[in-house]
Order: structure tokens, then sequence, then C-alpha cells
């Protein structure tokens, strides 16, 4: 018997205009299930349910998949899951766009050659193809680019330090007129937005990333017009052979994740000038290790990182592996901590790592909130232990 302020599951369907069948199949698939089961097994569904299903419905039409989908509705209709998720489509947008016009281009091209010259160009061809499957890698990309995001953003807010981190880089770096520069990672370019009226005209700024994705965030972000800014996709294992060439390269939050950080290092001083500077950024052992603990107070099987980053490349151990390679090696550190009094950046900052948190908390996502929350509203302090190297060349390196 139905019960007031429920509906049917079929009432719910003509409701939202969609198939008995589709919504079974969100109960099934645990993207939306009914707010009331009777002893007989009928489902009924609330009002709420209504707004999550809408909800669920615009995401599908802007293309997520329902996996996605089931990630970024946990129960909590205006969390911040939406908001990244929605900047993450939007940038997929803006690419399928430009990527759209670019497909227009080589389309017309080719027409007309083919009209013109009654033969077809297939290096054209191939770049047609190449357009076109270029998006299946760019949600991947952009999640990345947003799980970032994330984890500057709790940085930003929540500092006690007020010069920020990438103004502290840029101090460090000392850049003066006539330099030639490489950063290697570069992400969304967020070392040079921040610092763009410091920087000098008469220099050349070369941004790299392995990701295309991020490449595009960058130069969008700087303007693909400002002449002092070059960008170029590789990895940093294959730096292009630019032999003595650049003034300073920086490696920010990179080596770490580097496989070989030894090849890294020697490709770096080929392309140093005699006397270049190297600048690599990490952090130690003690950095945000309150976070760590807060999770695994919750359930202690969640590992926010499947490795220790800086046991690979740190503070503590950073001046041993940079030695064979560079000489007057410096730490300096960044002095700072976090206090951070609202739980949903914090919350966006955890699910952002690169550990297995996202298998055991989705499904108690209103309890770690809650938790969270609790652990925030007197201000939660989390330790941070990030700096730089600063290196020179090893002239005599082999």
């Amino acid at each position: 018997m139905k019960k007031d302020g429920y509906y049917s599951s079929g009432q719910f369907a003509r409701m939202a205009g969609v198939t008995l069948r589709t919504i079974r199949y969100y109960d099934q698939h645990d993207i939306l299930k009914p707010s009331l089961v009777s002893e007989s097994g009928a489902r009924f569904y609330t009002d709420t349910d209504f707004a999550r299903l809408q909800q669920i419905l615009l995401l599908k039409y802007l293309g997520f998949s329902l996996e996605d989908i089931r990630e970024m509705t946990i129960e909590d209709p205006d969390s911040h899951f939406m908001l990244n998720a929605l900047n993450v489509q939007l940038k997929l947008v803006q690419d399928r766009i430009e990527q759209m016009q670019l497909v227009e281009k080589t389309l017309k091209d080719t027409a007309q050659a083919i009209s013109e010259e009654h033969t077809v160009d297939w290096s054209r061809m191939l770049d047609l193809i190449h357009l076109t499957v270029m998006e299946k890698s760019l949600k991947n990309q952009y999640q990345n680019a947003s799980n970032i995001s994330s984890r500057i953003n709790l940085h930003s807010l929540y500092s006690v330090n007020q010069e920020g981190w990438f103004p502290w880089i840029c101090q460090q770096c000392q850049i003066h007129e006539g330099m030639n520069i490489l950063e290697l990672g570069c992400g969304d370019g967020a070392l040079w937005t921040q610092n763009l009226s410091k920087l000098p005209a008469n220099i050349h700024i070369t941004l790299s990333d392995i990701s295309e994705g991020m490449l595009r965030d960058a130069r969008r972000a700087i303007g693909g017009e400002d002449p002092r800014f070059s960008f170029k996709a590789f990895d940093c294992h294959s730096i292009p052979p630019r032999i003595g060439t650049f003034d300073l390269v920086i490696a920010n939050h990179v080596l770490f994740y580097c496989d070989d950080i030894g090849k890294v290092c020697k490709n770096v001083t080929k392309i140093l000038k005699p006397g270049g500077r190297f600048l690599c950024s990490t952090y130690g052992s003690r950095h945000m290790r309150e976070v760590s603990l807060l999770v695994q107070s919750f359930d202690e099987r969640i590992a926010l990182s499947a490795d220790k980053l800086y046991e690979r490349f740190g503070r503590e151990n950073g001046t041993d592996i940079l030695s064979p390679y560079f000489q007057q090696i410096t730490w300096k550190s960044y002095e700072d901590e976090l206090i951070v009094t609202d739980a949903e950046p914090l919350i966006s900052y955890i699910l952002s790592c690169h550990g297995n948190q996202n298998q055991y908390l989705p499904d108690r996502y209103k309890d770690f909130r809650a938790l969270v929350k609790k652990k925030t509203e007197n201000g939660f302090h989390i330790t941070k232990d990030a700096g730089v190297f600063l290196c020179e060349k090893v002239t005599n390196l082999k």
C-alpha cells in the first residue's frame, strides 16, 4: 500500500519521463536506491529521490558514465564531488570544441586537396584519425588535474604562511632578465599564473608535462599569446636534447614520481648551462602526517599513498640522491602549517590522494564526513614539512 509522501516505482518513472526499466537498473547498480522497500518487496521513492534522479539524468546527458555518476552522487547532492566533477566535464567540453574545430579544418583541407589534386593525402588522414581518438585519454588527464587542484586548494585556503607556496618558489628561482627556464611537470601552470606580474619581459620559459591535458590547462590559464612562454609535452625521462641551453630547470614536486630519478638528473645536467641551477621541491617524513592518522583512525585499512614518496626522494635523502649530479646542494624549508576549519576541502584533499581511500570511504561517506566535521570544528592542525633543494651543475659530469 502506498504511503503518504512516497511514490511507487511506476509513478516515479512517469514523473521523471523515464522507463520503469531504467529505475530498476539504477536500483540494481546502486546508483539510486528506493527510500522504502515494503515487506512484499515493493519499492517507493520520495521527492528527495526525485531530485537525485534529476541530478543523475543531467550528468548522464553531460556524458558521465554510470560509474562516474555513482561516485559523484554519494548521498550528498550538494557535495564538493559535484563541483569537482562538473569542472572536469567543463574542461572536456572545451577540449571537444577545440578538437571538433580542428577536425572541421582537417576535413575541409582534405576535401579541397582531393578536389584539386584528385589524390588523397594520407598524412592528413592520419592526423584526422589522431584527432578523433584523442578524446579517449582526456578524461583521465582532467581527473588527474582535478585531483591536483583539490590538493593545492587545501593549502591555498588554510596555510598559515601568507606568502604562499608558489610565490615562495618563484622567489627561490631568482629570475632575472635574459634567463632561459624549463619547468618539468608544470601541471596547470600555477607557479607562473601566480607570479606573472613579477616576471621580466625578456625571458623565455618552457613549460613541459607528460600530460597534454595539463598543458592545455596551463596554456589557457597563462594565455597562449604571451611570448615569454612555450609549451612542450614530453616525459622528463626523455628530455629533448638541448645541451647547455637552460639557466634554470625546475621540478616542483616531480622527482618522487619518476621511475629513474638518476636518469632525470643526468638529463637535467645535459641541458643546463655551465653554472646553471636545478630547483627541485619535495617534502619530509612529517609532511601532512595528521591527515593519514585521521583516515586511519576511521579505517585502519586506508593508506593515502601506496608509496611513501618522501622515501623515494625527500628532504631526508635528497642530498644523497642529487650529489652525483650536482654541487653546492642547499635545502631551504618553507616554514608553514595548516589550520583547517572546514571539512569539505579536507575531504576533497583526502579523496584526491593516490591511495586506496576510495575503496572504503564512499560506502561510509556520511560517517566519515561527520568525523572530519568534528575534527575541524575548532581548527585541525596539519604539519607541513616541504621545501626545495637548490643545486648547481657539476661541470665535469660525463
